[in-house]
């Protein structure tokens, strides 16, 4: 079932002042906040937008992050919550004018769908990220051509200009794993040998990816395994997803699984628990990471 990212309550204003916090996470935590508050004070999402002139479903986006928040709708909600303490709502209101600043992808907005900003702003506040990949290369790991080449296969229609965009994009994430404070997060990425196997781009542009694959299973932050074959099917047959964790308390672990034109955003903890179990196993069946190194050299001769 389709969830929207929902974090866990939290004492109102903890984890504010985290430097490290970006805009996306401090919205979750700010939209956590307040729904707590509605919901100690009993009153309805329906009852919460009329108060400041907006629907249930635009409550129920505030309080997971899906949106931002206006600082006069936030001091109208805390108002209509019956917190009047003056420190209190000043750090609120605070927190709500800082989940506000522009992210560094607010240059994209022409080219970047909503559901897909949420990720960002999930990835670059993440400590970190285990995934699947059935498809393609991770895209924190890939090299130019093999991103043109992918964004070419998903926008075959787009103006060689947009294309270019979108590749500038997927390199600019990549910065996250070079950053130095906060440390980037820690990567476990296990992938389906069809992603090896698949020459996205032509024979040269995946060995010089195969070759970058090599090179970033040797980064100290991340960890890459390889599923052959030879082991049969596995418990992640049905597609691609992430888990993303966080160093704030107040947010729960997110498991992400992009479609088409979309995206799932799962945050219960069944689902949660349901996916690492996923992803445990695949690591078990999966060659080790020396092994795997091992695996990729072989295909890149063979390429």
């Amino acid at each position: 079932m389709k969830k929207t990212v929902v974090p866990g309550d939290g004492e109102l204003g903890s984890g504010q002042e985290e430097p490290a916090a970006e805009a996306t996470v401090l919205r979750m935590l700010l939209g956590a906040q307040l729904r707590r508050l509605r919901e100690t004070a009993g009153i309805s999402a329906e009852k919460a937008g009329y108060e400041i002139r907006a629907s249930r479903s635009k409550i129920s986006r505030m309080e997971t992050g899906r949106v931002g928040l206006k600082p006069r709708d936030v001091e109208d909600l805390l108002t209509l919550y019956g917190v009047t303490s003056e420190p209190q709502r000043e750090k609120v209101v605070a927190l709500a004018r800082r989940s506000r600043s522009p992210e560094w992808w607010a240059k994209y907005h022409d080219i970047l769908p909503d559901w897909f900003e949420t990720y960002l702003g999930l990835e670059s506040a993440a400590t970190s990220i285990r995934s699947f990949e059935m498809q393609f290369v991770p895209g924190l790991f890939q090299t130019e051509d093999y991103a043109r080449a992918v964004t070419n296969l998903g926008h075959q229609t787009a103006p060689a200009d947009a294309i270019e965009r979108r590749v500038g994009l997927r390199l600019k994430r990549q910065e996250l794993l070079a950053r130095a404070q906060p440390p980037p997060p820690r990567i476990w990425s296990v992938i389906d040998e069809a992603v090896l196997r698949r020459p996205v781009g032509g024979a040269a542009v995946m060995r010089a990816q195969l070759v970058r694959l090599l090179e970033a299973a040797r980064w100290p932050r991340v960890t890459l395994q390889v599923v052959p074959f030879a082991r049969g099917g596995h418990a992640a047959a049905s597609g691609s997803f992430s888990i993303l964790r966080f160093e704030e308390r107040d947010l729960p672990d997110v498991v992400y699984i992009e479609q088409l034109t979309s995206a799932v955003y799962l945050d219960q903890r069944p689902d949660i628990e349901h996916y690492l179990e996923v992803v445990d196993q695949l690591s078990g069946e999966a060659l080790t990471p020396v092994e795997t190194a091992r695996f990729i050299e072989q295909i890149a001769r063979e390429t």
